[in-house]
């Protein structure tokens, strides 16, 4: 089957064809994305993408972030940049990219234009998601590292394919969508460490909007536009030509395995590239008492794709910090907190403790180290030296889950996350608009 017809099928699952698993995944996605909006809602690109919304107007169906309601369009572009402005929430590696912040604001703003529920909300993003992935699995490295930011352009279908559904079109109109989409999907990864970024989880949203919205108006496109001659995969992902998408998907996993399962949460408001290495030389160290006086010496061994992405040696603001292994190792050295965004700031870049410090951390990149893998060794001035490794694959428990996404929660909003947990219990009896208000509460 290829790709396209796979795309649409997803598309048109039923509930009961829906993992519960996966369904229940993508409450916890909905959860932290929420979390993440609100947190983000302070920050200035925020700001200034509601002021370009309201200069633009329009008919005001869909909730933002810091209040008001613009254009379904509008709301997407500003929830989904808000909502990644602190590069905080959810991953999959395979799809090289976040899921939520491009997805979930094309869902909810056609939800509450459609008067969807909660349940369809959830339905409606797993879809875009599992699409997404597939998408992303099929565009491969070579995209990521040729420098496109895959949450904004293997995203921009997953937001399409949500928005579709919810929209309620029919497999033709679908099909012209995704069309529209591969002419409109873009994003690089030049804008890592800027306002540039987290605008390109915007972008996707919006894209998904526009695209199903024409598609619904009768909107022609091409017949695949995804992998079809001079579609979207052979002319973004070099060395791979028409129809490489099917044969990369189908080597991962046919339906109705879903690979969106494997998705990983944030609990460090930084690169995900940086956390196994955080989390390794937390678990090395332990109770062990060390400062930046007493190591001498860090060697990491990542993955070569991170170098491309999180390997900023010397950053010169408290965003770049999110990307530099060296200040972040220095931090957990340091025992400081890694999972509150307000310490990134620009005094943090500029610390003189953390700048000498760099100095003595080893980056290599190492093709037999995974990607969600990091390992490496740590020099203590008393010459003893200590081995990590830490490897992100390693699924957590729901249980435990559910409890460090709520500890997250509580450390970024406080008393206010309490209100947000019911679209993990209670997302049975709710609607679009429940959503949205939950969203413009964060004003």
């Amino acid at each position: 089957m290829s790709l396209i017809e796979t795309v649409l099928d997803i598309c048109t699952l039923e509930r009961t064809a829906m993992p519960q698993h996966s369904l229940k995944l993508a409450r916890f996605s909905l959860f932290d994305w929420l979390v993440c909006g609100r947190a983000g809602t302070g920050e200035p690109l925020s700001q200034k993408l509601r002021e370009l919304a309201t200069h633009e107007g329009g008919h005001p169906t869909a909730s933002t972030f810091g209040g008001g309601r613009y254009p379904a369009r509008m709301a997407a572009l500003v929830n989904g940049a808000t909502s990644h402005a602190l590069d905080y929430d959810d991953t999959h590696f395979a799809h090289v990219g976040h899921l939520s912040v491009g997805i979930y604001p094309a869902a909810i703003a056609v939800a509450e234009e459609t008067g969807a529920n909660g349940p369809d909300v959830a339905e409606a993003f797993l879809a875009g998601a599992e699409a997404a992935i597939r998408i992303g699995v099929s565009l491969g490295a070579a995209h990521y590292n040729l420098g496109f930011h895959q949450t904004a352009t293997a995203g921009a279908f997953g937001a399409t394919i949500a928005a579709a559904r919810l929209y309620g079109l029919d497999r033709a109109q679908t099909r012209a969508a995704i069309g529209l989409c591969a002419t409109r999907a873009s994003g690089l990864k030049s804008q890592f460490g800027t306002m540039g970024k987290p605008y390109n989880a915007g972008i996707a949203a919006s894209n998904g909007i526009e695209s199903a919205s024409l598609a619904r108006m009768g909107f022609t496109s091409c017949a695949d536009g995804l992998d079809g001659p001079q579609g979207f995969i052979p002319t973004h992902s070099p060395g791979h030509s028409s129809g490489h998408g099917d044969t990369a998907v189908a080597e991962v996993a046919p339906l109705p395995a879903f690979l969106f399962d494997d998705v990983k949460y944030k609990f460090h408001a930084c690169c995900h590239g940086t956390h196994a290495m955080i989390e390794g030389l937390i678990e090395a160290l332990g109770q062990r008492p060390v400062s930046l006086e007493t190591v001498t010496r860090i060697t990491l061994r990542t993955n070569p794709r991170w170098l491309r992405v999180c390997d900023i040696p010397a950053p010169a603001t408290g965003l770049e910090v999110k990307f530099s292994y060296r200040w972040l190792a220095g931090m957990v050295i340091d025992d400081r907190p890694t999972g509150i965004d307000t310490v990134y700031t620009d005094a943090l870049a500029a610390d003189p403790a953390l700048i000498a410090f760099a100095k003595h951390v080893e980056i290599i990149g190492d093709e037999n180290v995974d990607d969600m893998q990091a390992e490496g060794e740590i020099v203590l001035s008393s010459g003893e030296t200590l081995s990590f490794s830490h490897d992100l694959a390693r699924a957590l428990p729901v249980d435990m889950l559910e409890k460090k996404l709520i500890a997250k929660a509580q450390a970024l909003l406080g008393t206010e996350a309490a209100a947000l947990q019911a679209v993990i219990w209670d997302l049975e009896d709710m609607d679009a608009r429940a959503i949205g208000k939950m969203i413009r509460d964060a004003a």
